[in-house]
């Protein structure tokens, strides 16, 4: 097992997803290997620096990388070198067994979907968020930022990849899959909520439970949250927002606790040709470990090709 890492894209500088890598290395098995793409110089005098040897590690150097500000799509074709465009183009080669990044979440799109292409059936792939549930347990929120303009069908699959996801990564069984609405009943919501609904009310691929509202987000009524891209975001950084000035003004519940998301790293792309992860740009060593040990998780279930196979 192959895991690609950009170290070019983190907002920190190329140490931060260098010391990840050395602490991603100390728990991963013995049979995943880290490629590190990226500045050679800065990624060896990083695990100089901290006193690990090199040849724990293949390097791969790239030139004229991708910054935030780049245009994505343009970034990708004009910069063939980067960090980004390289651990696409290996993952694409059958070199990388999966690529990670915090870096141009647009770029990260843009390539998973030009680069690897989405799978036969899938509409538009998509990104998750978890969503720590009063329990213990969590959720997952589907999609929080991929596709802010959607059709009932993108929705619908949305729910089955969100499913499959659950069920294959993290072991849930018989996910309980529900459209975010303003309201519990099967007649509320706007036009897309209501095609939606009557979409997955039809089904038999997914365990769908109905609408759910914003305040059973964190309730145990369903495993998997769908909604369009654009509602998602938002839901998400009200969250992220929140979290941060809870925590600024001392808060200190184990419960909001679960919701920084330096405890769970990043999300695949979901409905891809391939195990892509992306992570926020702001990430520290902990959280791109975790992005890294995730990326693992999902590679090893072969996420992508039961997707595949359902969308058959």
């Amino acid at each position: 097992m192959r895991i690609g890492l950009d170290i070019m894209g983190s907002d920190h500088g190329p140490m931060v997803p260098v010391r990840a890598s050395i602490l991603a290395a100390q728990e991963l098995p013995e049979h995943v290997r880290l490629v590190l793409i990226g500045n050679e110089q800065a990624i060896r005098d990083g695990l100089h620096a901290e006193g690990a040897d090199a040849d724990d590690f293949d390097i791969v150097p790239s030139q004229d990388d991708i910054t935030m500000g780049d245009h994505a799509s343009k970034a990708l074709v004009n910069k063939p070198a980067s960090s980004i465009a390289l651990g696409f183009r290996m993952l694409k080669g059958g070199q990388l067994d999966a690529f990670a990044s915090t870096g141009n979440t647009g770029a990260m799109l843009v390539g998973s979907v030009m680069v690897l292409k989405p799978l036969p059936g899938v509409l538009r792939p998509c990104i998750t968020s978890i969503l720590p549930k009063a329990d213990g347990s969590f959720g997952l929120m589907v999609d929080v930022g991929a596709n802010a303009d959607c059709k009932p069908e993108m929705l619908f699959q949305f729910g089955l990849l969100g499913s499959l996801y659950a069920q294959h990564v993290y072991g849930i069984a018989q996910p309980k899959v529900g459209l975010l609405s303003i309201g519990e009943e099967e007649k509320k919501g706007n036009a897309l909520t209501l095609a939606a609904h009557a979409l997955m009310k039809a089904t038999g691929e997914f365990n769908f439970i109905g609408n759910v509202e914003g305040r059973d987000l964190f309730l145990d009524k369903a495993d998997v949250v769908v909604c369009d891209g654009f509602t998602g975001n938002v839901v998400l950084k009200a969250l992220e927002g929140f979290h941060g000035l809870v925590k600024d003004r001392g808060g200190n519940d184990p419960f909001l606790e679960r919701f920084d998301y330096q405890n769970y790293g990043g999300t695949p792309v979901l409905g891809v040709d391939g195990t892509v992860m992306i992570g926020h740009g702001i990430s520290n060593e902990a959280t791109v470990k975790n992005m890294l040990l995730l990326t693992n998780k999902v590679a090893q279930s072969k996420l992508h090709r039961r997707i595949g196979e359902a969308f058959q």
